[in-house]
């Protein structure tokens, strides 16, 4: 035995001799921080694949423009599919295989595929998605267990900090791309003038494949989701933060969608004219311009000429920001307002709520400018009206929203924020949903024409 220790003695002696360094020592020295969070957090990213029916109609008149030939041969010619597929990534979340990721990943799709790094692939199904967040959850069934990243906080980012993306780029399964975070609240516009904001900035590119991965600290946190909504970057990229996006995951696994509040309170931006108005030194904070009766607001004790300078003790910029925090707040929960009241700073807390159902009205004729009625055979004449659809505008408040934007009476609603109408009944609905955001995007049909429109109440 003695011998035998001597002889180990020596020969790790010569082997320090001679240079080598063990290989235990040397797989420590090349795991570095990155490659334990790539370890770790690894088999949690998920590659996405969609299909999504595309419909084609053959219409040898189809450069006509004419309506009455679309219709024609909608009726003539049964409409053929075409599949358009597309990539993007997520992140396991929960051990029950909920997955998070991009709204416009899975928007529209047809069939949803999972592909975890183990090569185990799984049917998905949507549970919830929100095209203003552009974040949505889907969710796979395994008899197994999942792997699985918790939610971090980003509440304490720092600009420099090192920071890993995963993701499927092209198609490229779990490719890891490492960065820094280059700037915090970033706002950007993506398709369709769509303002996002309060992103990350980062100096890795989030191409087409990487949307919808997670974005992690060094210590292997969910900081982040990647989203490529803004493609024409080169050399950049961009994540929701995932402190943005807690409360609307917990939203769409609970109820599919996300409630959205509404404190009953119209306001406008602070401009430079203002501010010796309003004894402000810089531009900060909305002006109130209108309480609706029976609101949150009018129940707190706002009033007209009343300056909201932050909400939660956080500064307002503007009206969209406003916006923003008002329709990612808890519904139900208390908040804390800090206003300025004839030059002299003044704290106020209401409870954010939902647009009461029988108050619609009242806020469509107030907010935008519109009497709207069910579509009944009296006002289908009246109108010449060609559908049953939706709801008919009846009245329209010249000076308003709605008037400025030149909706007309006998203009049928079609849709609100891309929920289809029907009838009064999902009007009503979709204007709940759409009550506190900063604008309102309508589908409107005149006679055989439609056209999108978006209001800012």
């Amino acid at each position: 035995m003695k011998h035998f220790r001597i002889f180990i003695t020596v020969f790790l002696l010569s082997i320090l001799s001679n240079g080598a360094v063990p290989l235990w020592a040397e797989n420590n020295n090349r795991r570095t921080p990155v490659v334990k969070v790539v370890e770790q957090a690894g088999p949690a990213v998920v590659n996405i694949n969609t299909e999504e029916a595309v419909p084609a109609m053959r219409n040898p008149f189809r450069d006509s423009r004419n309506p009455f030939f679309d219709q024609f041969f909608k009726q003539l010619i049964p409409r053929l599919n075409n599949n358009r597929r597309s990539l993007g990534s997520g992140v396991i979340i929960h051990p029950d295989g909920y997955i998070l990721t991009n709204e416009h990943v899975v928007a529209k799709a047809t069939r949803i595929k999972v592909t975890l790094i183990d090569k185990r692939e799984f049917d998905a199904h949507l549970v919830g998605a929100d095209i203003k967040s552009d974040l949505a959850i889907i969710k796979i069934d395994s008899k197994e267990g999942l792997p699985h990243v918790a939610l971090g906080q980003s509440g304490d980012l720092m600009t420099g900090e090192t920071v890993i993306a995963i993701g499927n780029p092209f198609g490229l399964q779990h490719t890891v791309t490492t960065g820094i975070i280059s700037a915090l609240h970033r706002s950007i516009k993506g398709d369709k003038n769509r303002v996002y904001r309060d992103f990350i900035q980062l100096d890795a590119s989030i191409n087409p494949g990487n949307s919808g991965g997670p974005l992690l600290n060094i210590n292997g946190s969910l900081i982040g989701i990647n989203t490529a909504i803004f493609q024409q970057a080169e050399g950049i990229g961009f994540a929701i933060p995932i402190n943005k996006a807690k409360r609307i995951v917990d939203d769409l696994i609970r109820y599919g969608k996300v409630r959205r509040g509404w404190l009953g309170v119209s306001v406008q931006d602070m401009t430079r004219d203002m501010l010796r108005f309003f004894h402000l030194d810089r531009v900060r904070g909305v002006v109130v311009v209108r309480v609706m009766n029976g609101s949150p607001g009018a129940k707190a004790g706002l009033k007209q000429g009343d300056v909201i300078l932050s909400l939660e003790n956080n500064e307002i910029s503007d009206k969209s920001d406003y916006s923003e925090r008002i329709s990612t707040y808890p519904v139900g929960n208390t908040m804390r307002l800090k206003i300025l009241r004839d030059g002299a700073e003044r704290s106020a807390s209401l409870k954010v709520s939902f647009l009461p159902v029988e108050q619609v009205a009242e806020y469509t004729r107030i907010w935008l400018g519109l009497n709207v009625s069910a579509i009944e055979k009296s006002l289908s004449r009246r109108y010449r009206l060609t559908t049953d659809q939706g709801v008919v505008v009846t009245g329209v408040t010249p000076s308003s929203a709605g008037g400025k934007i030149g909706i007309q009476p006998g203009d049928v609603i079609r849709q609100v924020n891309q929920a289809r109408i029907k009838n009064e009944q999902d009007f009503k609905t979709a204007m709940v949903e759409a009550a506190g955001r900063d604008s309102v995007l309508l589908l409107v049909q005149r006679g055989q024409n439609g056209y999108y429109v978006t209001l800012e109440p």
